[in-house]
C-alpha cells in the first residue's frame, strides 16, 4: 500500500492510470524531460508510471503522485527510489511546466526527505544529477544538500552526491 503523505499545499498519492497524460505529456516534451531520459514515447511513458507503482512493491517506497491540494491537478512526481544496477538510493522529482518557479517541487522533496528519515529510518537521503542540470542543483542546495562525494553510474556518467538533512 502506498501512503498518501500532505502538505501545506499539497497531496503525494498513489499514481493511478488515470494520471497517465500528464506522464505522457511531460515525458513528449523534450525540454520539459531532458533532465529526465526525454523525450519518450507514449509507450515509454506508461513505462514510466509502471515503474512508479512497481518500485513501491519492490522495495516498500518509491515515487508519488504530486498534486495541488486546491484544484486536484495532477503536476508531478516526487519520491525516494533505488533503480536496480545504481549505486544508492535518491530523492527524484519531475514537475511539469506550468507548475514549476512556485516552490512545488521544494514543499514535495521536503516531505519525500521526511518520510525518508521518520518512515523508512535511514540515516541519510541523499541525491544526485547530471552535473548541468542547474535546476536540480538549485533546488537541493535550498534543501540543504551538501556534496558527499561523488560516484560513477550505471549510464556512464559521473555524478557528485549531496546529502539532504532531516526536515526540521
Amino acid at each position: 500500500m502506498i501512503p498518501t503523505l500532505e502538505t501545506d499545499r499539497l497531496i503525494l498519492r498513489e499514481p493511478p492510470s488515470e494520471d497517465f497524460p500528464v506522464y505522457e505529456a511531460f515525458f513528449d516534451d523534450a525540454v520539459a524531460s531532458a533532465a529526465y531520459g526525454g523525450p519518450l514515447s507514449s509507450g515509454q511513458a506508461w513505462r514510466v508510471l509502471a515503474t512508479d507503482l512497481g518500485h513501491w512493491a519492490l522495495r516498500g517506497y518509491g515515487r508519488w503522485a504530486v498534486t495541488v491540494k486546491q484544484s486536484g491537478e495532477m503536476i508531478g512526481g516526487c519520491g525516494l527510489w533505488w533503480p536496480e544496477a545504481y549505486p544508492r538510493s535518491e530523492l527524484t522529482w519531475w514537475i511539469i511546466p506550468s507548475a514549476r518557479k512556485k516552490g512545488y517541487a521544494k514543499e514535495a522533496s521536503l516531505a519525500a526527505i521526511k518520510f525518508g528519515y521518520e518512515t523508512l529510518g535511514w540515516p541519510l537521503v541523499e541525491t544526485h544529477m547530471n552535473d548541468e542540470n542547474e535546476p536540480a542543483r538549485r533546488l537541493v542546495e535550498a534543501l540543504g544538500g551538501k556534496v558527499i562525494g561523488r560516484g560513477a553510474f550505471p549510464d556512464g556518467l559521473t555524478r557528485n552526491i549531496y546529502g539532504l538533512p532531516e526536515p526540521v
